[in-house]
C-alpha cells in the first residue's frame, strides 16, 4: 500500500541519470502483470536520445515539460497476440475491433506495474497519453497493426505534490448490484 499511497504523476525532474539496474527492475515489474489468456500484449521502447524525446513530446500535445525526464517508455499494445499475422489490420483511436480493448486493458496493467515499482525504486513518472497513434507511431517506426497505450516520463523527482482528493469508499463500491 505504501508505493499506491504515495505514487503521484510527477512533471518536474531532477538532472539526474536512471540506473540501468532500476529501469530492469521496473521492465521485469511489467514482465509480470497478468493478462488474459497469458497472451502478454505488451513491448517497451526505452527512449533516451533527446531527438526522439523532443519529436515524442511534440506529438504529445507539445507537453514541453516531458523533456525534463530523462527517460520515456513506451507502452504498445500487440493485437497479434489475439489476431493471425496474416489478417490485415490497422489500429487507431477508431477501431471496432474488441480485440483492442482485450490488449489495451492487459497493457495497462503492465503500465501500471511499471509505475508502482517505479515508486518501490524511489523513482517517479507520469503516464502520459494525449497523442494520436498515427502521430507517435512512425517516430518510433511501429506498425500499424501495433497501438500505442502510453508514453511514461522516468526520472528522478523534483516536486513533492499534494495527495489529490479520493472519493469516500462509500461512493465507489456496490455489493452484489448497482
Amino acid at each position: 500500500m505504501e508505493q499506491i499511497e504515495n505514487r503521484r504523476s510527477i512533471r518536474k525532474y531532477q538532472n539526474r541519470k536512471v540506473e540501468k539496474e532500476k529501469i530492469v527492475q521496473i521492465l521485469e515489474s511489467a514482465r509480470l502483470a497478468p493478462s488474459g489468456s497469458n497472451t502478454q500484449p505488451w513491448t517497451f521502447i526505452i527512449v533516451e536520445s533527446k531527438d526522439t524525446k523532443e519529436k515524442l513530446i511534440l506529438a504529445d500535445h507539445n507537453q514541453t515539460w516531458m523533456l525534463e525526464a530523462p527517460i520515456f517508455i513506451v507502452g504498445v499494445a500487440d493485437i497479434r497476440c489475439r489476431i493471425s499475422m496474416d489478417t490485415e489490420i490497422r489500429l487507431d483511436e477508431n477501431s471496432a475491433e474488441p480485440e483492442l480493448k482485450q490488449i489495451i486493458r492487459d497493457t495497462a496493467i503492465a503500465i501500471e506495474h511499471i509505475l508502482l515499482e517505479s515508486e518501490h525504486q524511489g523513482l517517479a513518472a507520469c503516464w502520459t497519453a494525449w497523442f494520436e497513434q498515427d502521430d507517435v507511431r512512425p517516430i518510433l517506426n511501429i506498425p500499424e497493426d501495433k497501438y500505442v497505450c502510453g508514453i511514461i516520463t522516468l526520472g528522478y523527482s523534483d516536486e513533492t505534490p499534494k495527495q489529490r482528493p479520493r472519493k469516500a469508499i462509500e461512493e465507489i463500491v456496490r455489493y452484489e448490484t448497482w
